[in-house]
């Protein structure tokens, strides 16, 4: 039903906003203004403000901000026509006659209500009765007792296929409503109408609101298939829209800030004797893209915790991949992995809460599990695989809608490339230097052997020590300039002779490159090159206009026109050439700049004849 925003805004003025938010928040007054700690993520300082005078709440830290309404949907999962409804019955505000079909529809949804909560006590009865014995003893197995078995409404139902029904119709409920509420099955092939659910552990489930809506029934017959079911599909019920344990691991996951998932329903009942209030599960089913949305308005990185068993990585990946469409800043996931065999239950029972917390700290982020999956097990070792590699991790970032994010993904992919396969350490070909090789054998050089005289000062002097570190200096300012001209040498070659992405498109996507600008020049032509794109000069250029890159081109050189015809430019032969020696010689200077400032920390630390010469070499240009 449509409300009127005059209604709204009377709904708004009678609701003491202070009032409302404070059972959840501790708040402090300030002045006029309430101030505590923001509930949507996890602070230690408050940064969250509500303001009655506006009837508003904002946090400055995550910018978290609305009125009553939305403070209700955030925090208790309802929907915007139930915020209302509820605000208004506080506020004592009429709200208008519906028409006479909203009426009876809304009238219907209630009686279902009041149907499945019949049933859920009529289950749980049948636990603790005779006939429940082996539901119960299933349940001990499974180191459940009667107090969880109250706590989370566990119950049992009966073999007979008809004992629901016949209870439901001695408290007047139509076959109709029964079915209607998914708590039975039609008749059919001249076989009656019979319970949904018989001789099966019975599990309730809740909306946002606490109420309960369906069950999921786990069959005690080890042959029995399905193993589980869940209610089906009805007014009340949909299972990809709503999350096992939701309702009551809101708050816990507000305070913990994050919410946890697991697989199944016995997952999360052991995980919350735990200590981890703040688990969930979804219905049966893989992860539906509403499911995660409602993750996401508790906590901006759900952890979702899966068995290290094939299946758990195939579910790890099937949520991954769901997730990246719906990314944007700050909103991911992370996925921690039991070990192979090993559930909530037994993990806990066998290494307790703290092995638990450990691995949930430990959570890989959604960009580790990605690669992983796209890497692990598999042969990467030839440029082939390697580029077939990279095209894969390219249209993983594609799917992302988000430009930023995509963008932080694609740098996130390029770097664990370079990492992991690229990345070589200089002159890791010659022979390595073993300390004490040569100890006590004599040094040829041009004036003879020479040899270290017993008793000899190492030290070098003060003066010595001084001049050397100011050289460094100097020294370090000029290497510093070398290695931003030859980073713009470099980008200028690139644009000459774009096609350098296609053939060397490895030692590119191996440089160092330190300038954003250049790094986001040279991520863009191996894009370019991945995609089949033409590399032909003046496109690219044109590409690289529309990408709001002039500013870029004009610094480097490049036509300021991007069509213009180039007659003076170089023969592709040469600029290829150029262009390998300025990478040599750029790679050079940049990975030997750690060597250099180890050099100069030793040498200012010990001071001595040996650390003087090796910073002196060190100081010296690579190609002296």
């Amino acid at each position: 039903m449509r409300y009127g925003e005059g209604l709204l805004d009377e709904i708004r003025r009678r609701t003491d906003l202070v009032q409302l938010v404070g059972r959840r928040v501790k708040l402090i007054r300030k002045g006029r203004v309430m101030w505590g700690c923001c509930p949507f993520h996890g602070e230690k300082s408050p940064s969250f403000k509500v303001e009655n005078e506006r009837h508003a709440y904002k946090c400055f830290g995550c910018g978290a901000g609305g009125d009553a309404f939305k403070w209700l949907v955030e925090t208790e999962g309802l929907s915007f026509p139930e915020a209302v409804e509820k605000l208004a019955a506080e506020a004592g505000v009429e709200l208008p006659k519906w028409s006479p079909d909203d009426e009876a529809r809304e009238q219907k949804r209630k009686s279902l209500y009041e149907i499945v909560e019949l049933a859920a006590q009529f289950y749980e009865a049948q636990l603790r009765e005779a006939g429940g014995h082996e539901a119960r003893a299933y349940l001990k197995r499974r180191g459940l007792d009667g107090h969880t078995a109250k706590q989370f409404r566990l119950g049992y139902s009966p073999a007979s296929g008809q004992a629901l029904i016949e209870f439901l119709k001695a408290k007047n409920v139509t076959q109709d409503d029964m079915l209607a509420a998914g708590l039975a099955r039609p008749a059919e092939n001249g076989r009656p109408m019979r319970d949904f659910f018989f001789n099966r552990v019975m599990f309730a489930i809740t909306d946002g609101r606490g109420r309960v809506i369906a069950f999921g029934g786990r069959a005690l017959e080890e042959d029995a298939k399905p193993k589980y079911i869940n209610s089906g599909e009805n007014a009340l019920f949909s299972k990809g829209h709503n999350l096992y344990n939701f309702a009551t691991a809101r708050a816990a996951a507000i305070k913990a800030g994050t919410i946890l998932v697991a697989e199944g329903y016995t997952d999360v009942i052991a995980l919350v004797r735990g200590g981890f209030a703040h688990a969930v599960a979804p219905l049966g089913t893989a992860l539906t893209s509403d499911q995660l949305q409602l993750l996401w308005k508790t906590a901006p990185e759900p952890i979702l915790a899966f068995d290290g068993d094939g299946a758990g990585l195939k579910a790890a990946h099937r949520a991954a991949h769901l997730a990246l469409p719906q990314l944007k800043a700050g909103y991911s996931l992370r996925f921690a992995f039991l070990p192979a065999g090993e559930d909530p239950d037994s993990f806990l029972a066998k290494n307790g809460p703290q092995a638990m917390r450990a691995l949930l700290d430990a959570a890989l982020p959604l960009s580790e599990v990605l690669w992983r999956s796209e890497t692990e097990g598999k042969d990467i070792s030839t440029p082939e695989r390697r580029a077939g590699l990279e095209r894969a991790l390219s249209a993983i970032a594609a799917q992302i809608t988000d430009a930023k994010v995509a963008d932080y993904y694609r740098r996130d992919f390029d770097q664990k490339i370079f990492d992991n396969f690229k990345r070589r350490a200089p002159h890791a070909d010659r022979p390595r230097f073993q300390r004490g090789q040569f100890r006590g054998q004599a040094f040829k050089g041009a004036k003879g052997p020479f040899r270290p005289q017993p008793g000899t000062a190492e030290a070098v002097s003060p003066a010595v020590k001084a001049s050397l570190l100011a050289k460094a200096g100097l020294a370090g300012q000029a290497r510093e300039g070398a290695l931003s001209r030859k980073e713009a040498e470099l980008g200028s070659l690139l644009l000459e002779t774009p096609s350098l992405a296609l053939s060397h498109g490895e030692k590119l996507a191996e440089l160092p490159f330190r300038d954003p600008s250049l790094d986001r020049l040279r991520h863009e032509l191996l894009n370019l090159a991945a995609s089949g794109s033409s590399l032909e000069k003046t496109p690219v250029l044109n590409h690289f206009m529309r990408l709001g890159m002039a500013e870029l081109l004009a610094r480097l050189g490049a036509t300021s026109k991007p069509g213009a015809p180039t007659p003076d430019s170089m023969p592709e032969d040469e600029t290829e050439a150029r262009f390998l020696r300025a990478a040599a010689d750029f790679r050079d200077m940049a990975e030997g700049e750690p060597e250099r400032e180890r050099a100069l920390r030793r040498f200012a630390a010990e001071g001595s004849e040996e650390s003087w010469h090796e910073a002196r070499r060190l100081l010296r240009s690579p190609h002296e």
